[in-house]
């Protein structure tokens, strides 16, 4: 769940546009802790998840004080990316949905694979998460 704040908002008290991406890389964070393991961990062994590719798309404006409940899910997962994909409500109204892509990369930026037992750990969830909203 997310409140929005007032400083989110644009001067029509619109959530502005480019506050729903970083509603959305929150959102991963809090899902790899929870499903897989602390982003942290990935960054204490030189691990980044780099962003290549993301899409957005607008349903409703939410408002200032808007309770909004932002759901996550793993579409797919390979050798060194993955793909999740999010949908926001505000009560049963859909907001916002997307999805973005990330490579697994290292510190100096290149790609690297996923760790073996971390892929078969973010693949595990695919069948655990095979409801999910999409």
């Amino acid at each position: 769940m997310h409140r929005v704040a007032f400083y989110e908002t644009d001067a029509m008290g619109i959530v502005h546009h480019s506050n729903y991406v970083r509603f959305f890389e929150r959102a991963r964070v809090v899902w790899m802790d929870e499903h897989d393991r602390p982003y942290r961990e990935y960054a204490a062994e030189g691990l980044h998840f780099a962003t290549t590719a993301l899409e957005l798309h607008y349903r409703r404006s939410a408002r200032f004080d808007d309770i909004l409940a932002i759901t996550t899910w793993m579409e797919w997962v390979k050798r060194a990316s993955l793909r999740m994909a999010y949908a926001i409500h505000r009560d049963d109204e859909l907001v916002a949905y997307g999805a973005s892509t990330h490579a697994m990369v290292d510190l100096d930026g290149r790609p690297r694979g996923i760790p073996p037992a971390r892929r078969t750990a973010l693949q595990a969830t695919l069948t655990a998460n095979s409801a999910a909203p999409g």
